[in-house]
Parts: structure tokens; sequence; C-alpha cells
């Protein structure tokens, strides 16, 4: 961290739901000591209402990274960490990235974590939507025997996804599951939906090891996203039940508030891990 008076200077990319509660968080005092110096966005002019005083709010990437910049912050999909993670590092900047989905691409993930060891910075990955990663990260130190992930959601969370090749989104009356296998398979099947399934697989046993189960439930009007693991440790079981987002919901509120706290930790004298 290089700001002074250990005042993190934050860059956000994408203004949409995740992105506009991440900066409401951040000017609203939920993120700690960090502050919010840009916002990059791909088109400017459909922000027109938007005021953020004393925050660069751009379509230009080099008018982003020309402020002084300690954590970008992305919020706006997988494209979105394609292009900016290893130029966020190159920049000196820590890159903390909600569509940890991105890093299926093993490539990718592999450039990334080279880049951010040439430059001496960070790639920050939130619990989001997800619930026990410390625990499970704790537990990957010794044996882990299995970490399964089953995610059920709504039908309206289904809405334009892959869901609506498998079945009818307009019939469905009981969970019916659309998806088992492994994280890297599921990132192949349904990019959209695989954020939290990366970030346990990078805090567990690998894509390759981590098995999902993904379904449709009627029934439910909350996205449950339920991690059982077993090892040398014992074993675990988390639900969460996340509300999403009115206006989007394939975001839920959790996300912002966990990188809010994920902010926050980098200028706490308490950080709890």
């Amino acid at each position: 961290m290089t700001s002074s008076e250990n005042t993190p200077r934050v860059g956000l990319i994408g203004y949409g739901t995740a992105g506009r509660d991440v900066a409401e968080a951040i000017l609203g005092g939920q993120a700690g000591n960090s502050r919010l110096a840009a916002v990059l966005v791909r088109d400017v002019a459909r922000y027109a209402d938007v005021a953020l005083d004393d925050v660069v709010f751009t379509d230009s990437q080099a008018a982003f990274f020309a402020c002084p910049l300690d954590v970008v912050v992305e919020t706006a999909g997988h494209d979105a960490v394609i292009r900016y993670a290893e130029t966020s590092l190159a920049h000196g900047c820590d890159f903390m990235v909600v569509s940890v989905g991105a890093f299926c691409d093993q490539a990718l993930f592999d450039r990334v974590m080279a880049s951010a060891e040439r430059h001496g910075q960070r790639v920050l990955v939130p619990s989001a939507a997800i619930a026990g990663l410390d625990r499970i990260a704790a537990a990957a130190q010794g044996p882990l025997e299995r970490v399964t992930l089953t995610t059920r959601k709504p039908v309206k969370a289904w809405r334009g996804t892959f869901a609506e090749e498998v079945v009818s989104l307009d019939a469905i009356t009981q969970p019916t599951v659309i998806f088992e296998g492994n994280a890297r398979e599921s990132s192949r099947v349904f990019p959209e939906s695989v954020n939290v399934s990366a970030a346990l697989s990078l805090a567990g046993v690998g894509f390759e090891a981590t098995q999902v189960r993904v379904l449709v439930d009627p029934t439910i009007d909350k996205n449950v996203h339920e991690v059982s693991a077993k090892g040398l440790f014992g074993e675990v079981r988390i639900e969460v039940r996340n509300t999403p987002s009115p206006s989007n919901p394939k975001t839920g509120y959790i996300v912002a508030m966990s990188v809010a706290r994920a902010l926050k930790n980098l200028s706490s004298p308490l950080v709890i891990s």
C-alpha cells in the first residue's frame, strides 16, 4: 500500500448494480478509510445523471490509470478481468476481482498471477456471495478429501442464461438439477454463474476437484449456496441465503458488503480472517 495516511485510493471498474453499491459503500464510510478516486465505465455518456464529487468518472483507460490508485476493484464481468487485471497490476495497484469466474481460464489465471508477482502486487478475492472461504482455505493446508458446492436460485435469476436451454422456466414447478460436474466444467456451461464456484476452487482444492451441483428452484426467492467439505480438519457444512438485488436478481446485496469489508481490512488495525 503506497497511499499516504493509510487511506487506500480505490479505482472502480464498472458501475452496474454491484458497482453502484460498492461506490455507495465507500462513500458512506462502510469501507473504512478507503477513498473512491476513479470509476471506469464503457460509455460515460450513459451516466450523465451520475454526480460523484472529487471522483474521476471516465470511459478512458488512460485517464483512469493516470489517477493515483492503490487498489482497483472490478465489478464489470469476466471481460473486464481479462482486459484490466494485468494492466492494474502493472500500474502498481492491487486488483480486487468480483468476477472471479474469469479465472476458470487457467492461462489467464497463470498470466495474472505471474504479473502480480512480477510487480509486487496482490490479487484480492472477496468472499462475495459465498461464506466460509476462510475455513476452506485454512483446511486446504492439510489434506482435503472433498469440497462440494450446491447452488439453488429462483426462476427469475435464471432468465437469459443457459438454464433456459435445459428447462422451461415458465413451466417448472419443482427444484430441478440443471448441472452436475466439476467447477471447471461449470465455467464452460454457464460462465455467468460461476463466480461462487471459482472462488471456492481457488480457496480449496482447485477447479477439477471441486464438485458443483446447480438447481433451478421455483420454491425459493433467494440465491442459496451450500458448501460442504471434509478433510483432516474435520467436516463443515455452510449454507447462505442471499437476498437478490431488486434491480438485478443475479446479484446479491452481499457482494458490495463483502467488497467493502475487504477494502476496510486494507487499512483497519483489526483484521478478522
